[in-house]
């Protein structure tokens, strides 16, 4: 790691020239007397990297100055979650090519239905949150569509394909951002999806949750829906080779037919891994989810 004290020693045109190329002053070598960097060193430094024979160095800041040199900073270490998702992140944004879809789902007979829903036994009042049928939905989704439920071994240029379905959930903690697993959700109802939600929500946000949990996963879903906001682009949890990213539902005019009306509207951010999915595998994918989000709810209510 670069010393935040080490001065390079270079003419402030040779330093403009190195922040055009986007070339860390401080990896390059310089080959005048005492080290002084020319203009040449920055462009044969540039050519390098190019070519890959380059050694990335880590170094404090990418910046001439320090940010204390324009006010008061603070400063604060990252939280162990963060220190430890940090690097993976990183490593799925820039190994993977992300492509990212957006849709809105009609969700109005679905939060009919959930409002509805009540003990057989008591007749009380079941309350169970929305992503427990994102959740159904998303397993029926990969069931019909399995590249979605699979993993790239990039080395053998083979896809592996899952015949369970481990759903990730997102889950914001005080200690930063936690991907537990639902095991087996195609075998859980909604009641059970829902009781299970805050059961790994619970044991992730007092870190009592197994490590075990955090892998195994066929595909992982965020949904900010409680926080707010739309769309976004959610980054793949590798080796999944997709993520389903929800925003907050919002009541809208739609026109039906020939007159506008209110329904609900589920804001929908698709990512996936453009080495194993194509386009329209992914437009399809987010048709099959309005399906089980809308149209199977609206029949259940007709019936």
């Amino acid at each position: 790691m670069t010393d935040k004290k080490e001065i390079v020693s270079a003419s402030p045109k040779v330093r403009k020239l190195a922040r055009e190329f986007g070339a860390n002053i401080y990896q390059v070598k310089g080959s005048q007397r005492e080290g002084r960097v020319s203009e040449e060193d920055v462009k044969l430094f540039i050519k390098q990297s190019i070519a890959g024979n380059v050694e990335k160095k880590e170094t404090l800041t990418s910046q001439e100055y320090e940010h204390s040199e324009f006010g008061e900073i603070d400063i604060k270490p990252l939280s162990r979650v963060k220190r430890i998702a940090g690097p993976h992140l990183e490593k799925s944004w820039s190994e993977i090519p992300h492509v990212t879809q957006h849709d809105e789902v009609d969700i109005t007979e679905m939060e009919k239905f959930r409002k509805s829903l009540r003990d057989l036994y008591t007749g009380e009042k079941l309350s169970i949150t929305p992503l427990a049928f994102i959740i159904r939905a998303v397993v029926k989704g990969l069931k019909d569509y399995p590249n979605f439920n699979s993993s790239l071994d990039s080395k053998k240029e083979k896809l592996i394909y899952k015949k369970y379905f481990h759903i990730g959930i997102a889950v914001d903690t005080p200690h930063g951002l936690m991907v537990p697993k639902i095991r087996d959700a195609d075998k859980k109802d909604i009641t059970e999806l829902g009781k299970e939600l805050k059961k790994i929500t619970k044991l992730s946000r007092e870190l009592k949750i197994n490590k075990k949990e955090f892998f195994g996963g066929s595909m992982t879903i965020s949904s900010l829906g409680g926080i707010g906001g739309s769309f976004f682009t959610p980054i793949i949890n590798q080796p999944e080779v997709s993520i389903l990213g929800v925003g907050r539902a919002e009541t809208k005019q739609i026109l039906v037919g020939e007159k506008y009306e209110s329904r609900v509207m589920l804001p929908l951010s698709l990512s996936y891994d453009h080495r194993v999915i194509d386009g329209a595998e992914g437009a399809r994918f987010c048709a099959h989810l309005k399906e089980s989000l809308g149209k199977d709810f609206a029949y259940k209510l007709a019936v």
